[in-house]
């Protein structure tokens, strides 16, 4: 069995983009992320003179749908490559893309810094003691793993607004489930600014996660400390 993988390259971030392709042996447990890796020279289906024959660029570590490295666009649609079987698709042509909402840096590889650098803008950390309350959400906030699906799908994201997306909120959540009264102003003016004003709501974050967090209890928990300084009871996630 053979799928066609329709690959976009970019030598540097000022370079202009093209596409390959490469016919791919596969079995039905091959990944998108092992096939990247297994690629060779042999397989490449159109050979183009001014692109010689280098390796795919492309993040990746724990191919464990763990660690969000490997997020990237395949048929059009933001996905873990680690988390993506050729053999889910039933047409023999898979396009493959980087992330479109942050910089490449070289074919699949991305620039997605500034979800780091906007978390520590927003201080997600607490200083001093931390109270006992909110553990399930604190909990389930932390499985966030800064992928950066949920920006990608996001209408109301781009990379220099104030709104941080659903990265930014799991972190925010986890905080304000955890901090005492020194902290809890300051942490409910940046929910506000960051999350609160800028998210539509459209939920397209909770279909792309692939950690399958309660995005919409989340928020819905979050907002209720932030705007109206009250901590319902986060209810058992089953």
């Amino acid at each position: 069995m053979e799928k066609t993988l329709r690959i976009r390259r970019q030598e540097n971030p000022f370079s202009e983009a093209y596409f390959e392709e490469y016919s791919v042996p596969y079995d039905d447990n091959m990944t998108i992320a092992v096939a990247l890796l297994n690629l060779s020279e042999g397989q490449l289906k159109k050979k183009d003179e001014a692109h010689p024959f280098r390796p795919v660029a492309f993040d990746h570590s724990c191919h464990q749908k763990r660690c969000g490295a490997c997020a990237m666009v395949i048929n059009d649609r933001p996905s873990l490559a680690c988390d993506t079987r050729l053999s889910s698709f039933s047409e023999d042509l898979i396009k493959i893309e980087p992330l479109k909402k942050f910089p490449v840096i070289l074919d699949l590889l991305c620039d997605r810094s500034s979800v780091f650098e906007r978390l520590k803008d927003l201080k997600v950390w607490i200083e001093g003691e931390s109270g006992l309350q909110g553990e399930e959400i604190s909990y389930e906030a932390t499985r966030c793993i800064k992928c950066g699906l949920c920006l990608e799908i996001c209408p109301n994201f781009y990379r220099e607004g104030r709104f941080g997306g659903m990265a930014a909120m799991a972190e925010q959540a986890a905080l304000l489930a955890k901090i005492g009264p020194a902290q809890r102003k300051k942490a409910a003016d940046n929910y506000k600014r960051s999350v609160y004003e800028g998210c539509g709501k459209s939920l397209a974050c909770r279909d792309i996660c692939p950690a399958k967090l309660d995005i919409e209890e989340l928020l819905v928990r979050s907002n209720a400390a932030a705007l109206w300084k009250r901590w319902l009871k986060f209810q058992e996630i089953e």
